[in-house]
Parts: structure tokens; sequence; C-alpha cells
């Protein structure tokens, strides 16, 4: 039996996949922000909106920081 061989990644490799990721996660905070800007301008619903507004930014505040503590155990 053939034994499978791994390759391993490079950092660079490591890092552009990091940021791939990151990016879809970036879009997603985006996202739920814009929509709470909408809801607000759509319907006046100031509360719901700024709670999605909220969302969006702790979404973005947390993933920032795991992927600040994940680069800094990388390197």
């Amino acid at each position: 039996m053939a034994k499978s061989m791994k390759k391993r990644l490079s950092e660079q490799q490591e890092f552009d996949i990091m940021k791939m990721v990151l990016d879809k996660f970036l879009w997603l905070g985006f996202i739920l922000m814009a929509f709470g800007l909408f809801k607000i301008f759509e319907s006046g619903a100031i509360v719901l909106g700024l709670s999605w507004i909220i969302v969006g930014a702790f979404l973005l505040i947390l993933f920032m920081i795991l992927i600040v503590k994940e680069y800094e155990v990388i390197k």
C-alpha cells in the first residue's frame, strides 16, 4: 500500500487562504450593517435598524480579533 504524501502549504499560501475566508466574513458584516441602514430609511424603525448595524459591527470586530490572534500564532 502506498502512503499518501501530504503537501504542506507555504506561509504565503496560508495567508492567501486566510484572506479569502476573511473577505467573506467582512462582506457578511457589511451586508448586515447595510441592511440595518436600509431598515432605518425604509420604515423609520431606528431601533431595529441600529440593532442590525450593531450586530454587523460586532461580527466585524469579532472576526478581526480572531484573525489577528490566528495570524500572530502562525507567525
